[in-house]
Order: C-alpha cells, then structure tokens, then sequence
C-alpha cells in the first residue's frame, strides 16, 4: 500500500519498479470498480509514461515525484485524452492542452492514471449530479462522498493512487475530504493557475489536492503553484516566503455563528469543543469572534456563481464542439435542443438562476447586491487576520448522508455552510480528518488562513495535529 509520496520514495529505494508501483494501483481500481470513482483509467499511457520515469530513476535524473500516481479530477485537461466534466454536453471531447498545475506535476515525473468522477460541471455537493452515476463512499455502501470532487476524495481515501486533484468553488475540495477522511487542501484565490481547469465560476474556482499526510499537501501545493503567464489572475508573489519560523503558540479564532451553529451534529461539537480545551492548554490564544454574516453566505455564493456559470457555460453549445442533438434542424434547434440534452437538470438550473439575477431589472437588485456583501465579507476576514493566524471551524456540519437522502436542492447547497467563506473571500483553507463518528463515518475539522499564507497554514496543521 503507496498511500503517501513518503511510501512511494521508500518502495523505489528498496528496488520497486515506478511499473509496479503502478501496475498494483492499476489493479486496486479494477478491485474497487464499484465505488465508480475512475471515469476513465489511462491504462495505456500510464504504463507507458511509468517506463519512462523507471529510466529516469536508472539514470538519477528522475524528478521528486517519480512514481508518484495521482488521479485528476473530470474538469482538469491532459493533452491527447478526454475530458468531460463529468457531462454529456462534452461527449468524445478531446483535451487540446494540458492544465497548467497538472502539467507542474508531470514535469516533476508524476504519473496520470485517470480522470475522476465529479458533480457535472463541478456543481453539486454530494456527487450525484454526475452524468454517468454518483460515487460510492469508500467508507460505507450507498452513502455519497460529497461533492463536487468526489471522485477525487474517494480515490485517495481507497487508496487507488497516491494523490489527487479536485477543484474547489464552494468547498468541492474540502467537504467530500471531511466525507472520507482525507486531507483536502483550497489554495488561496490567483495561487494555483486555472489554465485547462473547465470554468464553473472564474472568481470562485481553484485546484486543490486529496493527499493522505499534510506533507503530502504542502509538497503538491509547493510544486504547483505560482504565477502563470496563461491565467492573469494568478499572482506574481513569491511561493515560499523568506520567513522560516512561525510561532509556537499561535493565536486561534473561533467563529462563533459556526461552533455554535444549530445545524451542527452533536457528537462533532462535542469533539470540537474538546480540540479547542486542549488548544487552550497547550497555551495557544483561542478567541472567539463574531462574523454576523452567516444567512448571507450561501445565497451571495449562489447569486454570484451562477451568475459566472451562465457566462462561463454559453461556450457549450452544440455547434463549437462537443455534444450536438441528432434531433436539430437549423441553427437555433441546435443550440436549444443539444443544450437541452446535453446538460443534467442541475446545471441547467443554476444557468437559469444565473441568467436570471443577470437580466435587466434583476442585475442591481441581485448581482451587484451580491458583489456589494462579497466586499463586506472580505474586508471583515482580512481584519481577523489583524489579530489572529488562523480561523478554526468544523469542514461540515455533520458526516456523509445517504444517496438520494437530500431532495431538495436548497438542503444541498446548505451542506456548503463553512466552506463558502472561503471561497467568496479567496482564503487558503484546509480540511484535516479530524474523528470518525460513531455512525463510523469519518468528519474533518477546517483552518483558514490569510490570504498568501499557506505555509502558516501548514505549520497550524502540524499544531493541531500534535493534539488530535
């Protein structure tokens, strides 16, 4: 079992082969086929792209992630293979180019196996809107992973490769990892390039990582980030900043409307409160602090990335590339009826909810209103960060519900209550596992950062985790 970068480095050093590494990945995937976690294995170009690093480990040129497998979630591009978002509107799609993080990876020998399973177009909570059949949780039968990522959560979870990439718009990296015990990793906004990353919301999105150790995250973040000429909205900051130490006992805040949120399981807030006592006797300083802005959150989130998605999404349609219905005739039917085939009921909706709060009469009212409470939430997150080095705050409220459990799509997107803050304001946050609840099914517990301060944010990680 390869279940971190660590395991792979030591199996090489004692004579494995980066073929064999990947041919038992290869044979963990076909075992576990009923998760449905793995749309497509690359069985071919994975074995070959694994000769190739053998040579390089045989000639000492290999580069640090040499038999390192890593799995890319549906909405990531790698060049010569398809990709579809997880939707029938990207049929036989064919990625063009490689995605600027993924191609980072590879360049450090890294190795594809396969694209992931996810939420169509990345918009879900529980990886049931997928076009071709929802996730199993690893961890218990006919319980979903959470979303949109899960695919990504759950082949790291099983073990069936070493590291994977997910995207993160409203917490899609972060709560399928509290779902299955991983560590799911949200750089902040403009850190990682989003060059090949299909477009859900452009000021929402960011790649982020499934890893099974915090080393793991930081080593991935570190090799992967930074300024790229193709995505103006990366920034040209440094990566590794100049500082080396950061402080033993750090200053901790608490969001109350959030641990003592009435939506919280009663086992997680027992456990959180535990966390927090021992933080406070290991002589860290724990606030509590207040962000009146909770009921805001989702519906500002929902507001401002459906209004991105119906922009974003106009691309597909039928006539450029992709998915087109055998029913149309003439321009128009093209573009109504392969639109109206091609994308599942979910994406539909929130191309209609955004096209709405975008429409004359409606864009004041809605949009702009958005952008105005975005600015309010962020300008109250950066004075935390005044007085304070992180935020703690449970990934979700409670641990993974069963298939088909959440009917109704409000209930669902309220599964993204402590992970949007992060996202509407552009904060680097993790979700570290954290328990497994007595239901037996595993839950994290978040940090959040300032923003650009992501190494701080590991060295809270590895605090906390002398606790836990």
């Amino acid at each position: 079992m390869h279940r971190t970068i660590g395991d792979v480095r030591q199996a090489l050093l004692q004579g494995q082969s980066v073929l064999s590494i990947t041919e038992s990945y290869l044979k963990r995937i076909e075992e576990h086929a009923h998760l449905n976690a793995f749309l497509e294995v690359f069985t071919a170009s994975v074995r070959e792209n694994a000769k190739l690093v053998d040579e390089k480990v045989k000639n000492g040129t290999a580069g640090p992630l040499a038999g390192v497998v890593i799995g890319i979630k549906d909405n990531i591009c790698y060049k010569n293979h398809r990709v579809s978002a997880s939707s029938k509107i990207l049929e036989g799609f064919t990625s063009l180019y490689t995605s600027t993080v993924l191609q980072r990876l590879i360049d450090q020998d890294a190795i594809v196996i396969g694209r992931l399973n996810c939420d169509e177009f990345a918009m879900g909570s529980s990886n049931e809107t997928s076009a071709f059949g929802s996730v199993e949780n690893n961890w218990k039968a006919n319980h979903v992973p959470g979303g949109s990522s899960g695919g990504s959560a759950v082949a790291a979870s099983a073990n069936l490769c070493t590291i994977t990439l997910g995207s993160d718009t409203g917490g899609s990296v972060r709560q399928p990892a509290s779902w299955t015990g991983t560590y799911g990793l949200k750089p902040t906004y403009g850190r990682m390039s989003r060059n090949g990353l299909i477009a859900y919301a452009s000021s929402f999105d960011q790649i982020g990582s499934f890893t099974n150790s915090a080393e793991d995250a930081k080593l991935i973040y570190e090799l992967s980030a930074g300024e790229d000429e193709m995505d103006a909205t990366t920034s040209s900051k440094e990566v590794l900043s100049k500082t080396t130490s950061f402080p033993e006992k750090l200053k901790i805040g608490l969001i109350s409307e959030c641990i003592h949120h009435e939506g919280l399981d009663p086992e997680v807030r027992q456990n959180l409160t535990e966390i927090i006592q021992k933080l406070k006797d290991a002589g860290h300083e724990v606030t509590e602090v207040s962000f009146p802005f909770m009921d805001y959150m989702v519906p500002t989130y929902y507001v401002l990335t459906t209004a991105e998605a119906s922009s974003n999404l106009s691309r597909f349609d039928g006539v450029h590339y992709g998915y087109r219905s055998q029913e149309a005739k003439g321009v128009e039917q093209t573009y109504k009826k392969s639109r109206s085939e091609g994308f599942g009921p979910e994406v539909k909706r929130r191309i209609m909810t955004g096209t709405f709060v975008l429409s004359h009469g409606y864009y004041d009212a809605y949009y702009t209103q958005g952008q105005k409470v975005r600015r309010v939430l962020k300008n109250r997150t950066d004075d935390f960060f005044k007085n304070l080095d992180l935020l703690l705050l449970p990934t979700t409220p409670g641990t993974a519900f069963e298939k088909n459990a959440v009917k109704d799509p409000i209930q669902m997107y309220l599964q993204d209550i402590f992970t949007v803050h992060a996202n509407l304001t552009g904060n680097p946050a993790i979700s570290i596992p954290f328990r497994v609840h007595s239901n037996g099914l595993p839950y994290g517990i978040q940090l959040m950062a300032d923003c650009f301060q992501e190494e701080l944010l590991f060295h809270g990680v590895t605090k906390l985790e002398e606790l836990i």
